[in-house]
């Protein structure tokens, strides 16, 4: 059960600013987020001028330059009146926004993006920052998904696909206690699949069902060990669509973690984004927190 991640960070938030709607949005959820964790917020604006100098004359970089820092200084105060206790620090940095984000995020930091972009084409999805900072981030990222009006549910969500997920079980964890949330401990599998690959008659499900179960169960019992604070439940689904049943689970949720998919390719390491991540911080009703995993051993389906 080897990871990146020997124990749940809640260091340094991070979070992306680009003038839209979504980001503006982004930047206050950081901000109470970096309330619960008691640390600063680190606002960053990825201008990428120096990607772009040969193309834009010095007027452009300059106009960029100004309006950036604007931008920063704007969203600043905004946190500020909301938070006033919070501290706040901004970078403006010349380098694209997901490089710069994670230049900032570092080692352990975790980094918050919106989930759509400043308009167009960009406005139908997630974005290609977001998407690109999720999918190739080796530190948490939570994409923040339908907070605008939003009431608190008090639940965190966690996906647990099998027992190498007990470290997104402890961040979800760590993330009910920072919340004063109970955490529901979700597994999903594909009963199609299960039954297409251990065994032929529809008479084995009951007993695939079960392995399911205790798996999840042994999760739960060291969860309650370890966070006797937290109220934790524990349920087991079979579906044909995994990532519907958690977009529908979402929908009761304040925050939902899940890992995402890491494992060594013909080109190094895949993205994080197997189909249901994909989905999930596509179509979530609630904020998603991506834990990266690491190794093969995690598998290379999520």
């Amino acid at each position: 059960m080897e990871s990146a991640f020997r124990t749940p960070d809640t260091s340094s938030v991070v979070v992306g600013v680009d003038g839209s709607q979504s980001a503006r949005s982004a930047a206050l959820w950081a901000a109470r987020e970096a309330v619960r964790r008691d640390r600063p917020l680190h606002m960053v604006f990825g201008a990428d001028t120096d990607g772009r100098a040969l193309y834009l004359s010095a007027e452009t970089i300059e106009r960029v330059r100004v309006n950036g820092r604007e931008l920063l200084d704007d969203t600043a105060k905004a946190v500020s009146a909301e938070y006033p206790g919070l501290h706040v620090t901004t970078e403006f940095s010349r380098a694209n926004a997901v490089d710069s984000l994670h230049r900032a995020g570092g080692m352990h930091g975790t980094i918050v993006v919106g989930n759509r972009g400043l308009g167009g084409f960009n406005s139908l999805m997630l974005g290609s920052v977001g998407l690109d900072t999720a999918a190739i981030a080796s530190t948490p990222v939570i994409v923040v998904r339908g907070v605008d009006g939003a009431e608190e549910t008090g639940s965190v969500l966690a996906a647990v696909r099998d027992e190498h997920d007990l470290l997104i079980a402890r961040y979800a964890a760590r993330e009910a206690e920072l919340h004063k949330a109970s955490l529901r401990l979700l597994h999903v599998w594909n009963v199609l699949q299960s039954v297409g690959e251990v065994v032929s008659m529809l008479d084995g499900i009951d007993e695939i069902a079960g392995g399911h179960a205790e798996t999840l169960r042994a999760v739960m019992h060291v969860i309650r060990e370890e966070f006797p604070e937290v109220d934790v439940d524990a349920d087991a689904e079979k579906s044909v669509s995994v990532a519907g049943v958690l977009v529908e689970a979402s929908r009761h949720a304040d925050l939902l973690v899940m890992g995402g998919r890491r494992v060594p390719g013909p080109l190094g390491l895949a993205p994080n984004l197997g189909k249901t991540t994909h989905s999930l911080v596509h179509h979530a009703h609630c904020p998603v927190l991506l834990i990266p995993r690491i190794g093969s051993d995690f598998g290379s389906q999520s």
